[in-house]
C-alpha cells in the first residue's frame, strides 16, 4: 500500500509563543490546541477549522537568520473571513482581497513575527 500523506502542521518562528499564541486565538479566531507549559511554553499549537499551526520560540539574538515562511490556506466564504479579519484590525496598510491573474480571490499580511498569511479561495 502506498504512503499518504494526512496533514501538515507547519511551525512558524516566533520571539514569544505567549503574545503569538494571543494574536491567533484573539485576533484570528484559532484556538489553543496545546502549549509545551502553560504559563511559559516554548512551544505550542493553534487550531481553526482543520489547520493546526505551531509555533516556536526562537532566541532573538538568532532573528535574523531565521526564516520566516510564507503560509497559503484555501478558505471557503473568502469575503467573510477577510471581513472578520478587518474588524480585528490585523490588516497592513495594502492588504485587499483581490482577484489574481492565476484564479484565485485573495487577500494576506504578516503576523506579529513577519510570517505570512495567505488566504485563498479558488474562482
Amino acid at each position: 500500500m502506498k504512503g499518504y500523506l494526512k496533514e501538515v502542521h507547519p511551525v512558524l518562528p516566533v520571539k514569544d509563543v505567549v503574545k503569538a499564541l494571543e494574536f491567533y486565538v484573539k485576533k484570528l479566531g484559532f484556538e489553543i490546541a496545546f502549549a509545551d507549559d502553560p504559563t511559559k511554553p516554548f512551544y505550542a499549537g493553534v487550531r481553526r477549522d482543520n489547520v493546526e499551526i505551531h509555533l516556536q520560540w526562537h532566541d532573538e539574538k538568532e532573528w535574523e537568520t531565521v526564516e520566516r515562511p510564507m503560509l497559503r490556506f484555501v478558505t471557503k466564504h473568502i469575503k467573510n473571513l477577510h471581513d472578520e479579519y478587518e474588524t480585528k484590525k490585523v490588516f497592513h496598510k495594502n492588504t485587499s482581497l483581490k482577484k489574481t491573474s492565476w484564479g484565485t480571490r485573495e487577500f494576506a499580511f504578516y503576523d506579529l513575527y513577519q510570517n505570512g498569511l495567505t488566504f485563498y479561495e479558488n474562482l
